[in-house]
């Protein structure tokens, strides 16, 4: 599963020949005419390439496709400023991954170098994405130990976003 090697569902994640440039990712999305939407994911956090994002959003932008991003919405931490605004106009949707309801909670399941830091700092993101207009989704994954999805749903009608609900066998 996620947590103990580079194959997820089958598939090996691993990449050949490291991140991959904006020109190897414009080459492998080709001509999209049968795809509605391209989405940033992964198995590390997408905005720690933001400049790529931008590139790349932007030319799915020119050939009138829509964008999501998936997020662990810590791009605020990582960049030391609201990036928010560098995704308006280059990604549609953004699917944020709020996972628990406090601080304490989001740092036992998610841990970082951060701590209970990164919780106040996702919310801030959520608003911000939120404030700029971009379509926001924020997600839980259910059932997990401690996490209470209903205070999860109290939080993202207070920030006014949706919340989506993952079963935990989606994501191993």
């Amino acid at each position: 599963g996620k947590f103990k090697d580079f194959t997820v569902k089958g598939h090996d994640l691993r990449l050949r020949g490291g991140e991959p440039s904006v020109e190897r990712i414009v080459a492998a999305i080709g001509d999209p005419s049968g795809i509605d939407e391209i989405v940033f994911c992964g198995y590390g956090e997408p905005t720690l390439r933001l400049d790529v994002i931008r590139e790349v959003g932007a030319h799915v932008h020119r050939m009138g496709k829509r964008v999501r991003l998936n997020t662990d919405g810590l791009g605020n931490l990582i960049h030391g400023r609201d990036i928010v605004p560098e995704l308006v106009g280059v990604v549609d949707t953004l699917s944020v991954s709020l996972n628990a309801q406090d601080a304490p909670t989001y740092a036992r399941i998610c841990p970082s170098k951060h701590g209970e830091a990164a919780y106040p700092k996702l919310l801030e993101f959520l608003r911000s994405a939120k404030a700029h207009g971009l379509d926001v989704q924020a997600s839980v994954v259910a059932p997990l130990d401690g996490v209470d999805v209903e205070a999860c749903r109290r939080i993202a009608d207070a920030i006014g976003v949706r919340l989506r609900v993952r079963p935990f066998d989606e994501i191993g």
